[in-house]
């Protein structure tokens, strides 16, 4: 981002212009800026989380909890990887790991007996069985990074750490469309690990403590959660946790999880959806 610079002289001439020139209408006007709800929550109970466990993709499928992981640089823990987390220890049985050399790992989701998984910023996502985890083949996608996945059933959902959410065909792996997020008419940026529910798109929002709800049909954020009080007790209990990412829904169950980069505990919350 290009950094702007005026001279101080300029904005002390501006600030003398502003106050020599008083509004001498009469008339004072008052903007209201449109407010989104926020979404209130409960902790119900939590869970062990591997503080190796660089979160990047987390859901539910037929009950059992999954997560994928990235292999970032400077923490040589960390691995590119999903599997089946065991719910006692919050180890991660691997499934499939990637070459952390070559790729890092991202989102994924299962539709139609197969998962898909995305990488970073190669542009390159894999497509495995999803009885035999045997990898299928590899895909390319439209975006130049991958970040979050998941799916509505019908579509894939990806997002890329813009304000643009794709919706990918599962056979084509082509963009079916895309929605531009807004939160108050602005251009919502940093969406990052997704989950869909009842109809609605949630978001955590990168390098925040939020996630957002999205209106699938006009991309408007219409709710929030400030999940800040988890993350504080994440950093008390373990220093070396990270943001937030993480959000797996159980629609059997009804049941939220929601956990974070190296973080010690899953978190399950309630709220109203």
């Amino acid at each position: 981002m290009r950094k702007i610079f005026i001279p101080l002289f300029l904005i002390a001439g501006l600030l003398f212009s502003c106050n020599n020139n008083p509004d001498t209408s009469g008339n004072k006007t008052t903007t209201t800026v449109p407010s989104v709800p926020t979404i209130n929550y409960a902790y119900t109970t939590s869970y062990p989380h591997d503080t190796t466990s660089f979160t990047e993709g987390f859901l539910i499928h037929e009950g059992i909890l999954f997560e994928s992981t990235g292999a970032t640089e400077g923490l040589p823990q960390t691995k590119s990887l999903f599997g089946i987390v065991d719910m006692k220890t919050g180890k991660i049985e691997t499934k499939v790991e990637l070459d952390g050399k070559k790729y890092f790992g991202e989102g994924i989701a299962f539709l139609n007996g197969k998962i898909y998984q995305l990488t970073y910023q190669t542009k390159v996502g894999f497509i495995y069985d999803a009885t035999t985890f045997e990898k299928i083949r590899d895909f390319t996608f439209p975006s130049e990074e991958g970040w979050g996945l998941t799916t509505d059933g019908k579509n894939l959902i990806m997002s890329d750490g813009t304000h643009i959410i794709t919706y990918l065909d599962p056979n084509t792996l082509q963009t079916v469309k895309t929605i531009n997020v807004t939160e108050d008419g602005i251009e919502k940026y940093f969406l990052n690990e997704l989950e869909y529910i009842n109809g609605y798109l949630y978001a955590n929002v990168w390098t925040t403590n939020t996630i957002v709800k999205i209106d699938t049909g006009n991309g408007k954020v219409v709710g929030k959660l400030d999940l800040t009080s988890l993350v504080d007790e994440s950093k008390n209990i373990f220093p070396g946790s990270l943001e937030m990412n993480g959000i797996a829904y159980d629609p059997k169950s009804d049941k939220i999880y929601v956990t974070g980069k190296l973080w010690p505990k899953i978190y399950e919350i309630t709220f109203g959806h």
